[in-house]
């Protein structure tokens, strides 16, 4: 038996893990940048920050469960999700009838090259959410499924504000998130659904591995995520509601991940 300091020693010296810090660092100085950045002169630090995110999740996947988890992820969430935006697109089905501008530059069958990363980049982080917070595989997919679709509420009003995509049947809505229809949400949910149950079925990523969260950036910039969507919509974007509505219903996932991450990070010993 050994402790979890030395667990997560062994894992933030897998293949990897260096890369994935300096990717999420990257990411957290896009962010920031790009909130304080005025609106129309964004779109670089949008490109660079999904960049930047999946390349920190892919690594993170690599770190905790070696090349073929990347692979499978890049295939299962970037693949799966440019599937599901090129679907959509063209037949509304299943988030709605909504366009891509040109603003994201390189299109596939009209979704921007973009978009799969940024399933991508989110997919890997849900993915260890509900590994975290569930232990009967049905939950664990549910819990997955919800961390990763709740995160629409903070993206979708932050990007039709940026004019990156808009929707032409916009109600109804959540309330406070005016403008992104509800099938949006209930597309997302049943995609994230489909993503998780592969992603969990293809991936058994071993005990350890999730027991030492702290030894990569994936669950930090899970937090990272809910809490400077919150502050950023009520302090730069003008969108104080989306800041509640999705404050709480991510913070819902969210905040017990973080009581979980800190209460000895899910498991006190591991097996040798």
């Amino acid at each position: 038996m050994v402790t979890r300091a030395a667990a997560f020693s062994r894992s933030s010296s897998r293949p990897g893990a260096l890369a994935a810090w300096i990717c999420a660092a990257g990411t957290v100085l896009c962010q920031i940048l790009y909130s304080v950045t005025n609106a129309g002169a964004r779109t670089p630090l949008t490109v660079l920050t999904v960049l930047c995110f999946a390349a920190a999740s892919l690594a993170d996947a690599w770190t905790r469960a070696g090349a073929k988890a990347a692979v499978v992820l890049a295939v299962i969430a970037g693949g799966g999700g440019l599937l599901a935006e090129v679907v959509g697109l063209h037949t509304g089905l299943p988030f709605g009838h909504y366009r891509y501008t040109a603003s994201l530059g390189w299109r596939i069958a009209g979704v921007p090259m973009l978009i799969p990363l940024a399933w991508l980049m989110m997919a890997w982080p849900a993915f260890l959410v509900g590994r975290a917070l569930a232990r009967r595989p049905v939950f664990v997919v549910a819990v997955s499924a919800a961390a990763l679709a709740v995160w629409d509420v903070f993206l979708d009003p932050q990007m039709v504000d940026e004019g990156y995509w808009t929707w032409f049947s916009p109600t109804p809505s959540l309330p406070g998130v005016e403008g992104i229809p509800l099938t949006n949400f209930a597309g997302w949910l049943l995609v994230a659904l489909i993503v998780q149950t592969a992603l969990h079925r293809l991936i058994p990523l071993e005990r350890d591995r999730v027991t030492g969260l702290a030894a990569g950036p994936a669950p930090a910039l899970y937090l990272w995520t809910w809490f400077s969507s919150v502050w950023a919509h009520f302090a730069f974007f003008g969108r104080p509601w989306v800041a509640v509505v999705g404050g709480l219903l991510m913070g819902a996932i969210a905040v017990p991940f973080a009581i979980r991450l800190g209460r000895g990070l899910l498991w006190a010993r591991v097996p040798e």
